[in-house]
């Protein structure tokens, strides 16, 4: 009986430090890693949306710190973040009979720049954008421009977290 006992608690032991390194979100983060970082994105588009450039330097940041471990720092982190907002725009995606739109298109973009101290290779530039269709004859103000920047941010800084840290 005291056998099977030991041989249990060996089995579960092994099952839960063989499971340590597994991550549900996918990330695949170097032990020696331990700090991110992300600067400030300037915004360089052409049309220029008042706050964009903070809103998503902060949104990149809680994804970051949401779903890794690791601790947010001003300078000398171990993973870098840097890069500018290169587009936002606003277009007529179909039309009506009467040629007015029937629904447009925000799009945002982001050119980044992904750094890591402890592995050379894994670093990149890349552009990543998203968009939200809304109706013609509504306007992008209020909720609905608070919905449209949220839901484009959400996608793009999953997408960023993807390529940097989960390798997709």
């Amino acid at each position: 009986m005291k056998l099977y006992k030991y041989i249990l608690i060996i089995s579960i032991s092994l099952t839960i430090l063989g499971c340590g390194a597994y991550s549900f979100t996918g990330a695949s983060i170097s032990a020696e890693t331990k700090t991110f970082q992300v600067n400030y994105f300037q915004n360089n588009a052409l049309l220029i949306e008042p706050g964009l450039d903070r809103d998503f330097t902060l949104a990149l940041q809680d994804l970051l710190l949401n779903q890794t471990s690791l601790d947010l720092v001003k300078s000398n982190g171990d993973l870098v973040y840097e890069g500018e907002i290169v587009e936002y725009r606003i277009s007529p995606t179909t039309a009506t009979a009467q040629n007015t739109a029937a629904q447009n298109r925000l799009t945002i973009a982001v050119n980044v720049r992904f750094f890591d101290r402890n592995d050379d290779e894994a670093e990149f530039e890349q552009r990543f954008s998203f968009f939200f269709d809304y109706a013609g004859s509504a306007q992008l103000v209020g909720g609905q421009k608070d919905t449209a920047i949220a839901e484009i941010f959400e996608r793009i800084t999953q997408d960023i977290f993807n390529a940097s840290l989960a390798k997709w």
